[in-house]
């Protein structure tokens, strides 16, 4: 009898082992046939180093979700509106199961294409604005995703900090981005209010912008550069300009200041992919639009172009310079 229950006992302890063993395994291989069958749509309005890294934070996120071998249908528009259009309704016939649109003018059109499929929106300043959402904190429609609403004052801080000598601030963005009209009008408040002579610079395409910076640099102390596709397409131009006529330029991302800016408060924009990426998961894996309220992504740190500060011959803060270097 005792042999009989020791048996039985060693029986079950094999079971429970063979059982920890593979069960995981056969679990993890149906979770992974279930990934694989997933289809994600991604629209990027153009090339540039910021959106780049956003499309990079976004495949990284969802991996991170279990989704590194999902089917990732990617569109890059290359800042051709007609192309935005067209692309966002073949994303949408491809039957993809969640669509990624990568700055404002592909959230939106991918939103225009479909009121259906869940659309999550990456680098988006003012979702409102843009008439993608009517409710942040609980989405009504289709649309939600990760905002990188600029953080304006901090950034005049820099500025006021950085180049105490600036009393006129010209603002470089394209006039056909909503995204950026918003940014605009914040950081023209803002700066107004603190006694800055603020004047607008608009294009309306790459063509326009060695005229239009060329008309700005001989007018201002400073120019200053929102997350704009437009301009961001053809920054390293921008800065070749400011750099002849010793002028600084202050963008908004980290890659622009890589690029010759001279300083900014910026938002990773890795990260800020990393975090649409995961919002995008959450849909795959069940999660309704209107469970997701819009993220603000407002993690922000300093950061300098200490070759840019020697060419124009400004010397950095201490300050700065340890910030910038804290928060490394």
């Amino acid at each position: 009898m005792k042999n009989k229950k020791m048996i039985l006992v060693v029986a079950i302890i094999v079971i429970l082992g063979l059982g920890s063993i593979f069960i995981p395994k056969f679990f993890k291989k149906q979770n992974k046939v279930k990934s694989a069958d997933v289809k994600i749509g991604v629209l990027q309005f153009v090339t540039h180093p910021a959106l780049d890294e956003i499309y990079s934070g976004i495949k990284e996120g969802l991996a991170d979700e279990g989704y590194s071998d999902a089917k990732i249908n990617f569109y890059n528009a290359q800042a051709d509106q007609s192309k935005v259009t067209t692309m966002a309704s073949q994303l949408v016939d491809q039957k993809n199961d969640v669509l990624i649109g990568i700055a404002t003018p592909t959230a939106q059109g991918l939103a225009n294409a479909t009121s259906d499929v869940p659309v999550i929106m990456g680098a988006v300043s003012d979702p409102v604005g843009a008439k993608l959402v009517k409710n942040v904190k609980k989405p009504e429609g289709n649309v939600t995703g990760v905002s990188d609403k600029f953080p304006v004052a901090k950034e005049i801080d820099l500025i006021k900090e950085m180049t105490p000598n600036v009393k006129k601030i010209g603002i470089l963005y394209s006039s056909s981005e909503d995204n950026s009209k918003s940014q605009v009008a914040d950081f023209k408040k803002v700066a107004s209010e603190q006694g800055y002579e603020v004047s607008e610079y608009a294009v309306s395409s790459t063509n326009d912008i060695t005229t239009t910076v060329n008309v700005a640099l001989s007018k201002v102390d400073a120019l200053y550069v929102p997350v704009d596709n437009t301009i961001a397409s053809a920054f390293p131009t921008v800065i070749e300009l400011s750099n002849a006529a010793k002028i600084p330029v202050f963008p908004s991302v980290d890659t622009m200041v890589e690029q010759g800016g001279l300083a900014a408060v910026t938002i990773n924009q890795h990260d800020l992919g990393v975090a649409t990426g995961k919002m995008a998961a959450q849909v795959l894996k069940g999660k309704k639009v209107s469970e997701l309220p819009v993220e603000f992504y407002d993690t922000t740190k300093p950061v300098i172009n200490e070759t840019a500060a020697k060419t124009l011959g400004i010397t950095i803060p201490e300050s700065v310079a340890k910030a910038a270097k804290a928060a490394e």
